[in-house]
């Protein structure tokens, strides 16, 4: 991990299952923070571009494996917040399956939230985290979340949510996901409704900050 004196800023990774309440943690953390102290960066956004592919093939797609994401444009722009500077950061159409024309401009911030569901499996990434925290929720409560969410934002039938959720995202968190844990410095049972939990982050997070 670098040491301070090289970062303008502090990462916190937030990693999960899908629904686990990653999401809910982050602004939790923000709401305590300026608002130009803190920015959330979500790994979804860095989902491959799939544009040279046929429209029909594109649903296909193992979205739950981590050959899905750029981790290299992702850890580049991660690097580029952590230095002071303002990134492009990309953004993903999840009804098409492809990259935008237009980015989001983001940065700098002292403090950057990075959360997704694999966010603590690439190493590099790992070696540029400050803290990093695991959500654990019942697979129960994240599928009905999951449910929800890919239908009213993500424009998903429920069969099709169904059928994603049994040959990708339920294997893939087996394979990946779960086993990321292991690199955790704390794990946050119930999402963000675990107050105490919560607040411990943000202690911790203070303390770093008088060091930047």
């Amino acid at each position: 991990m670098n040491t301070m004196a090289e970062k303008a800023g502090i990462l916190i990774g937030i990693g999960g299952g899908t629904g686990s309440g990653k999401t809910l943690i982050a602004h939790k953390i923000i709401e305590s923070l300026a608002s130009d102290e803190a920015v959330i960066i979500q790994q979804d956004s860095y989902y491959k571009d799939l544009s040279e592919i046929p429209l029909y093939e594109r649903d296909k797609h193992n979205f739950d494996h981590p050959d899905a994401w750029d981790w290299t444009l992702l850890k580049e722009q991660v690097e580029q917040l952590l230095s002071g500077k303002t990134i492009a950061q990309p953004v993903y159409d999840f009804k098409a399956h492809n990259r935008r024309k237009e980015t989001n401009i983001i940065g700098p911030h002292k403090i950057i939230i990075l959360e997704g569901i694999l966010i603590l499996h690439d190493p590099g990434l790992r070696g540029l985290m400050d803290i990093k925290a695991f959500v654990e929720t019942p697979d129960d409560i994240r599928l009905i979340r999951r449910v929800n969410r890919d239908i009213k934002e993500r424009g998903r039938t429920l069969a099709s949510v169904f059928h994603q959720y049994q040959h990708s995202v339920r294997p893939m968190h087996l394979q990946f996901v779960e086993p990321s844990k292991q690199f955790a410095d704390i794990i946050v049972p119930e999402g963000g409704m675990n107050f105490v939990a919560v607040d411990l982050l943000k202690t911790k997070i203070a303390s770093l900050l008088k060091l930047i």
